[in-house]
């Protein structure tokens, strides 16, 4: 029989330090083009890996229907995807923030039309206490991007 030293508790793996586990934390937005469906297909085999944790992939506003095939295909756990339907940006944001902190996601990929130097400054305070991989896609800002740099060729 093996002696325990100290008071505390011992369980396998239910008082394992998290924040070691977590290899790739932090938030990044993304302009997307594609309404985050090729930078789903870039982020599909990372997220594959992540699935396997136990913990939660949520999805925030998916911008396409087609992303259940491609996280299939990937083999992300399907059975650890949530997926978040928000009214409007502001509850997109702060669902994103939730789920950033909340310890138990690995991943939360979340899709919003443009972030204005308020969001983006917010997301970076959170990236600050964020336990999962943050992935935030612009779909009006490469539009956007587009546009401007379609106009300046012309010109």
């Amino acid at each position: 029989m093996s002696m325990l030293q100290g008071n505390a508790p011992r369980h396998p793996g239910l008082w394992q330090d998290v924040d070691s586990q977590l290899n790739d934390v932090g938030v990044s937005n993304l302009p997307s083009s594609s309404n985050g469906r090729r930078e789903l297909q870039q982020l599909s085999s990372q997220l594959a890996q992540l699935s396997q944790q136990g913990r939660w992939i949520v999805l925030i506003n998916p911008g396409f229907a087609g992303y259940k095939t491609i996280l299939a295909n990937a083999g992300v756990r399907m059975d650890r995807v949530l997926q978040v339907h928000a009214r409007d940006e502001v509850e997109a944001l702060w669902a994103t923030e939730r789920a950033l902190t909340s310890g138990t996601t690995s991943a939360v990929v979340s899709w919003v039309e443009q972030l204005d130097h308020k969001d983006k400054r917010r997301l970076q305070l959170v990236a600050k206490s964020a336990r999962a991989l943050g992935i935030v896609l612009e779909t009006h800002a490469a539009t956007e991007l587009q546009s401007s740099c379609w106009l300046q060729a012309v010109h």
